[in-house]
């Protein structure tokens, strides 16, 4: 049979009746919504038909559904004397249609109670629903809320949503909630809950430890001697996982300690200037991103993720140029000074400070965390946050960055000969003073973006800086003074080092062992770990 192209005959109307058959097809999905009839037969007084009717509206999987049957478990779902199911929005407030949420004027209704059996049934309805949510999220924390608090009843849920489960983070959690469910059932065989026993040691987290843990089983019973076994192999597991968790937590702290001493190990490695103003540069870093922000959000709100990605120039030039205006009005007078140096750019340091207060004030500054650097991810049980793991990877492009620039343009080639033998440099034509000063202002910026990134975890105040400068100096001589390799391996060492004797002795006592370890190390290696090399070497 052809298609008739002058509008009539059996072709029209079989392709007419083939158009209505799919069109039928598509709209078969349409009969798993919620009807009327579905949410009146919960207002029924026969407690088998409601039993009944909250199985029916957990199938159709609607999130409406959800609405109305915890609003029949919070008492919040009325029955007209007609048989119509209303929900009230609170105790004694508007009534509207389950439906559309329209209000509905009624002047008699009510409560619908529902008995323990019922309860039973909402629970286990409320269960599905969540492990059938579309959003795996949802579904996640429904199915570690299951193995926190398993209920028996629920089992035939679990199993059914672990059936159609395709995140693989989802098909774990319900794997634990199904065997935690197993366990605590008593009246389950003993083979069953062995083998349930089996599948917690085989998770190896901290939840399951605890489900196992919470069981009840006779004393020296084979599930008790079997689930002490199965605890002391989890305990194993999450102690390696500790040690991974710390080492993670050791990286990214020595990132952040890398971006804030890079710069000060450029600028003390090239002029031996002791800068105790360093740490307002990052300061000046981290407030030019909130005024960035704050400019997104009242022009151009809808990108605002790239809002971070703008900073980053901007901080440099902001860091850059108070570096550079600091060196020609202050430092250039004091070379060969050290002392009078740091006294100097401690009170620019003060000045910088209090300035920030006027402009800003004395109180914290929120700077929000775009999009892409928010929340977290779980690689096995190590949890990784977005924001550190960004930092991390700045951190090493910055360091690629300028080892880029000091070994492959003319600039670093200046700056590695007035560092190696600044007389000779002078004789050979280049002006070390103009090279201080380009140095002292790159090495600004490079703080001024650290402050970008440091925004990001820290609060943004006028202290900001002061918690960093005592840990670059550290990073600086323990790594090498003016060695980029010696700064970054300083800081992930000294990064490390905290965070593992950190649970031991606690954070202070952490800090005061790293640093009798320096001043050891220095007693014996005075030049650091990477020392410079060249004819004259201050």
């Amino acid at each position: 049979m052809s298609f008739d192209r002058r509008g009539g005959g059996p072709a029209r109307a079989g392709a007419l009746l083939l158009l209505s058959v799919l069109l039928a097809g598509l709209a078969l999905p349409a009969s798993a919504a919620l009807s009327r009839a579905q949410v009146d037969a919960l207002a029924q007084r026969n407690l088998r038909a409601v039993e009944a009717a909250v199985a029916e509206l957990a199938a159709t999987g609607e999130p409406r559904a959800r609405v109305v049957l915890e609003a029949l478990g919070d008492g919040r779902l009325a029955r007209t004397a007609e048989g119509r199911a209303l929900l009230r929005e609170t105790e004694g407030g508007t009534l509207r249609d389950p439906l559309d949420g329209t209000e509905v004027d009624v002047t008699s209704v009510r409560e619908i109670r529902v008995s323990n059996r019922i309860r039973r049934a909402l629970a286990a309805a409320l269960a599905e629903l969540s492990l059938g949510d579309p959003d795996a999220s949802v579904r996640l924390v429904a199915a570690r809320q299951f193995l926190s608090a398993p209920e028996s009843s629920l089992l035939g849920a679990l199993e059914r949503a672990r059936e159609g489960e395709a995140d693989g983070r989802v098909a774990v959690a319900l794997d634990q909630a199904i065997a935690a469910t197993i366990l605590a059932d008593d009246d389950r065989p003993e083979q069953d809950r062995l083998a349930a026993i089996a599948d917690l040691e085989e998770a190896g987290t901290a939840a399951a430890r605890s489900r196992l843990l919470a069981a009840d089983f006779a004393v020296d019973s084979r599930l008790d001697l079997r689930r002490r076994e199965a605890v002391m192999v989890i305990d194993r597991i999450l102690e390696r996982w500790a040690i991974a968790q710390n080492l993670w937590y050791g990286l990214s702290m020595g990132s952040v300690l890398l971006l804030a001493a890079l710069g000060l190990a450029i600028t003390f490695g090239v002029m031996r200037v002791i800068n105790m103003a360093h740490g307002e540069m990052i300061m000046l870093g981290a407030y030019t991103t909130y005024v960035t922000q704050q400019l997104f959000r009242e022009l151009a709100p809808e990108f605002f993720g790239a809002s971070l990605l703008l900073a980053l120039p901007l901080a440099f030039a902001v860091a850059g140029a108070t570096g550079m205006l600091i060196e020609r009005t202050v430092i250039r007078r004091l070379y060969g000074r050290p002392l009078e140096t740091l006294l100097a750019t401690w009170g620019i340091s003060l000045i910088l400070q209090q300035l920030v207060r006027t402009i800003f004030g004395a109180s914290n500054r929120p700077v929000e965390a775009v999009d892409w650097m928010a929340g977290a991810f779980q690689l096995g049980q190590l949890t990784i946050t977005w924001n550190r793991l960004w930092i991390l990877c700045f951190a090493l492009a910055v360091v690629a960055a300028v080892a880029a620039v000091l070994r492959r343009t003319p600039l670093g080639l200046q700056i590695r000969a007035v560092t190696q033998n600044r007389a000779m440099a002078e004789e050979m034509g280049i002006r070390s003073e103009r090279v201080d000063m380009v140095t002292f202002g790159l090495g600004s910026g490079i703080a001024g973006i650290a402050g970008v990134a440091l925004s990001q975890i820290e609060n943004v105040s006028p202290n900001l800086g002061q918690a960093y400068i005592i840990d670059s100096f550290m990073v600086i001589v323990f790594g090498g003074v003016g060695n980029l390799l010696g700064t970054l391996c300083g800081a992930m060492a000294l990064g490390l080092a905290n965070k593992f004797v950190e649970p031991a002795l606690g954070a202070v006592a952490a800090k005061v062992l790293v640093l009798a370890f320096i001043i050891g190390f220095i007693q014996f290696r005075p030049q650091g770990l990477f020392p410079q090399r060249g004819r004259v070497v201050d």
